[in-house]
């Protein structure tokens, strides 16, 4: 099974204004254990970045002005990616983004090339209630995030693998481990010899004679044993 945590960093919050992906970060997750290969890219959206996005990722225009556009890497990307379960915090924001690159160049939506995993809706199920965005479930699942001083898309890929890994872990196995019930106190062992049978007395088998005769004077037949 070949997963792929991914993370974007945008110029803003939403793509139907003009929003743009300036940030790419892909972790490969191979039945389920995390393989080392990851994709990273930083892209230049040809735009301004909000302010707020800044505060946020430290990326600035001028530092993504030499960095090649998203068409420019749309096919190794996807090459990257296909076939894939995409692994994504909040994936309609990441997934939207995407969308919204891939549908300029033609390529079609993501969901021609992968599946996707929404973490944060799976949080919510298993958490209801509580704070459920990556550095809370950091905390939770004590996965160390002690270096993400800023967002970073390969970073927070990284940290959402082992968050996922902790979150989904009950599902490693499908069988069902099967105990042998404990052995009943007083039970002798099996390597134990034969039992030893002790035959009622005349005495004793005169007295339950006696016994079923003033029974069957009382029901006024004979009991059936």
């Amino acid at each position: 099974m070949r997963q792929i945590v991914l993370d974007t960093e945008t110029t803003g919050l939403d793509p139907a204004q003009g929003h743009r992906v300036i940030e790419i970060g892909c972790l490969e997750i191979l039945n389920r254990r995390i393989s080392g290969a990851t994709y990273h890219v930083y892209l230049n959206p040809e735009r301004d970045i909000d302010a707020g996005a800044v505060q946020v990722h430290g990326l600035t225009r001028e530092f993504l002005a030499d960095k090649p556009r998203f068409g420019d890497v749309a096919a190794e990307f996807l090459e990257f990616v296909r076939d894939a379960e995409l692994v994504i915090h909040n994936a309609p924001f990441d997934v939207g983004f995407l969308n919204a690159e891939l549908t300029k160049l033609q390529e079609g939506p993501v969901s021609r090339y992968c599946g996707v995993v929404d973490t944060l809706k799976m949080a919510k199920q298993l958490h209801p209630g509580q704070k459920n965005n990556l550095d809370a479930l950091c905390k939770r699942y004590a996965v160390d995030n002690s270096g993400r001083s800023f967002h970073g898309a390969l970073l927070d890929a990284q940290l959402l693998a082992e968050v996922y890994l902790a979150m989904t872990r009950g599902q490693e196995t499908l069988g069902i481990e099967v105990s042998p019930p404990p052995r009943a106190a007083g039970v002798a062992s099996a390597r134990r010899g034969p039992l030893k049978v002790i035959r009622a007395s005349e005495r004793e088998q005169a007295d339950h004679a006696a016994y079923l005769a003033d029974l069957a004077r009382e029901c006024g037949e004979a009991p059936v044993w």
